[in-house]
């Protein structure tokens, strides 16, 4: 049986980290530079989520049956 290789993983997750990390450094340098790039805050930041959830908010739909 083969066996972990943690220090492959932590790597990935480090240069994962890194490369998300640049990327928003980067955005911010961008809005800094042109401020009309800025996302309205207005508008939601994903139009594709509901705004309420699926479950109702009710006690009765939120206890588990025995």
């Amino acid at each position: 049986m083969a066996r972990t290789n943690y220090a492959f993983e932590k790597r990935q997750r480090d240069l994962a980290k890194k490369k998300k990390k640049e990327e928003k450094r980067r955005r911010k340098a961008e809005l800094k530079a042109d401020p009309s790039k800025a996302p309205d805050p207005d508008t939601p930041a994903t139009p594709d989520t509901p705004a309420t959830p699926d479950t109702p908010d009710t006690p009765e739909a939120n206890e588990p049956t025995a």
